[in-house]
């Protein structure tokens, strides 16, 4: 992921400062544990200035709206509760060429600023300050008490004290290109290594793409590179502090990633607030998919695993009871030749009553023969309760099952990031999952009971043009089956299999074709645990003939009237759109 640096950082301070300044606080929202979103109203429309202090993601940029969700976040209740109202009258750097950014709040233009919020993008040590008049600060995104920082506490109550100084030699264009070679060589190195450690400001996105455009391997040691290597690194150096200081600035899509400079731009972007806002949402989005989707993927291996043992657990006591008569076989055996019993015995062997065949029955030494008969007429009787006491509970568990196995299907389909629809269907899933008991609700923001799924199907055309809805999780296989299919639709599902609800919308007089139909089924094929087979079994019916039992979970429906297409998911590798 290209680091937020001073750089990137400048570009953005001009561009806010020439837009967002003065804007009056009508809002502030927290996204998470790491983000805030700050609503700015200027004479043009509302725009919303986004700040993180992730390790890995801090940034400041204007960002998207936040979503309709409740805001149950101390810090950004106790900001809006100091803020609102006010003016956005400045925003500095603390000091040159430091990656902390001081934003002013006043009554109004033209007034002393009442209030600072100091911005500290510093990688792991990043962080969000607010502080009164007199620097003293009020709240603080991360608290970091003496314990954990001797150095620097940041704690309410306290003065703000500036991070320390950065050491490296401060960039100037008024440097020579011989002195400043000479700092750059004093120690051989590799010239990428020895351009980050000798002058400040620089990061290791700028120095790669500055000495790409240069034309010089980043690798290549300072004691190797020729004097037109010098020349042409020395120009791009002077550029970059150019730009710095005119403030103008190029901002462009690169091949991995984006630059505010032009240098290796592929595409040129609107502006540099929705380069960075799209880049950096794309890349917490990828985070956050990767996490979620592991973490989800664990938790239901875990449970699976439990519930699995449970059922063979379960079944291997059945297989037990089913020897229920057996013991009572014996028992009436025994009753029937009391006759034949001596005292001590371990064993005796009696003829069966219908085949005559010689049964073996074990006995109790220390019991006569009518104990021994009592015995195992209880057994008997455990065993028959034990029947029918296991057999709703194996049913349970194994509805249980059914309905991972369906969640752990919805999870293997959404296998990559690649839109903000993706991170959306796993969340949806993980809210699922809270609802149902199995994940434990960690504070984060979840949505209403009352609020519908997402309707951020799959979707496809048949070779008819008819078109094809598929749900990405439980959650959206309810509300297609159930809300959104119509009468003349014809719904889909492989059968016995876990797998998404599949919808082939038809219009009134409109049959679809067997290949339309053909094309639906590999899709719901592809869309269930059956992916890797040649072929899969696929019902389908009128979603009229789809039910949701009472009180079944999310996902779970039974169907009547079904006709079966065999579906060939390795089809769809070459089809999917």
């Amino acid at each position: 992921m290209q680091t937020f640096d001073f750089t990137t950082l400048s570009a953005v301070c001009s561009d806010i400062r020439a837009h967002w300044l003065p804007s009056r606080i009508e809002q502030v929202y927290q996204r998470n544990s790491y983000t805030i979103a700050i609503a700015l109203r200027t004479l043009k429309p509302r725009g919303w200035l986004e700040i993180s202090w992730h390790p890995q993601t801090a940034r400041l940029h204007i960002g998207d709206p936040p979503p309709r969700t409740p805001d149950t976040f101390t810090f950004s209740q106790q900001l809006l509760h100091q803020l609102g109202g006010l003016a956005l009258v400045g925003l500095e750097t603390i000091a040159p060429w430091e990656r902390v950014v001081d934003l002013q709040f006043a009554g109004r233009p033209g007034e002393s600023a009442l209030y600072h919020l100091y911005v500290e993008i510093m990688g792991k040590y990043s962080n969000v300050i607010l502080t009164d008049a007199n620097n003293s600060i009020i709240t603080v995104a991360h608290q970091v008490s003496q314990q954990k920082s001797s150095v620097r506490p940041i704690l309410t109550g306290q003065p703000y004290e500036t991070p320390p100084s950065l050491t490296a030699a401060i960039p100037s264009l008024g440097e020579s290109q011989e002195r400043w070679q000479e700092r750059v060589s004093l120690v051989p190195g590799a010239i990428k290594r020895q351009l980050l450690k000798t002058y400040r400001g620089v990061s290791p996105s700028l120095i790669q793409s500055m000495l790409l455009v240069s034309d010089i391997d980043p690798e290549s040691s300072t004691d190797t590179l020729k004097p037109d290597d010098w020349q042409r690194l020395f120009h791009h150096w002077q550029e970059w502090l150019l730009m710095l200081e005119t403030q103008k600035f190029e901002p462009g899509w690169t091949k991995e990633g984006y630059t505010v400079l032009g240098w290796g731009a592929i595409e040129s972007a609107k502006n540099i607030q929705e380069l960075l806002n799209r880049y950096y949402t794309d890349q917490s989005n990828q985070q956050t998919f990767s996490q979620l989707r592991h973490q989800l993927s664990q938790k239901l291996n875990n449970i699976l695993e439990k519930l699995r043992l449970k059922a063979a657990n379960f079944e291997q006591r059945l297989q037990q009871s089913e020897n229920a008569d057996e013991y009572r076989q014996k028992a009436d055996l025994l009753m029937a030749h009391l006759h034949e019993w001596q005292v001590g015995m371990k064993e005796i062997i009696l003829a069966d009553f219908e085949t005559g065949k010689p049964t073996k029955i074990a006995l109790e030494p220390d019991k006569n023969a009518v104990q021994n008969a009592q015995s195992l007429y209880k057994q008997h009787q455990k065993l028959k309760r034990a029947r029918t006491a296991v057999e709703p509970l194996l049913a349970e568990v194994k509805a249980e099952i059914e309905y991972l196995e369906q969640v752990e299907a919805a999870i293997s389909q959404i296998e990559n990031y690649t839109t903000a629809e993706d991170l959306q269907a796993l969340e949806e899933i993980r809210e699922e999952l809270i609802g149902q008991r199995y994940l434990e609700d960690s504070g984060y923001r979840r949505r209403s009971s009352t609020e519908a799924a997402s309707t951020n199907f799959y979707r496809y055309r048949t070779p008819s043009g008819f078109e094809v809805l598929i749900g990405r999780n439980n959650r959206q296989n309810d509300q297609l089956t159930f809300r959104v299919a119509n009468d003349y639709d014809l719904w889909f599902h492989a059968q016995e299999i876990p797998g998404s609800h599949v919808l082939l919308r038809l219009e009134p007089g409109t049959p679809p074709e067997e290949a339309d139909l053909q094309y639906t089924a590999n899709l719901a094929a592809y869309y269930s645990r059956g992916r890797q087979s040649e072929q899969v079994p696929v019902v389908y019916t009128q979603p009229k003939h789809v039910y949701k039992p009472k009180g079944a979970k999310p996902g779970i429906a039974i169907y009547k009237q079904e006709r079966i297409i065999w579906g060939q998911p390795q089809l769809v590798e070459i089809t999917k759109k």
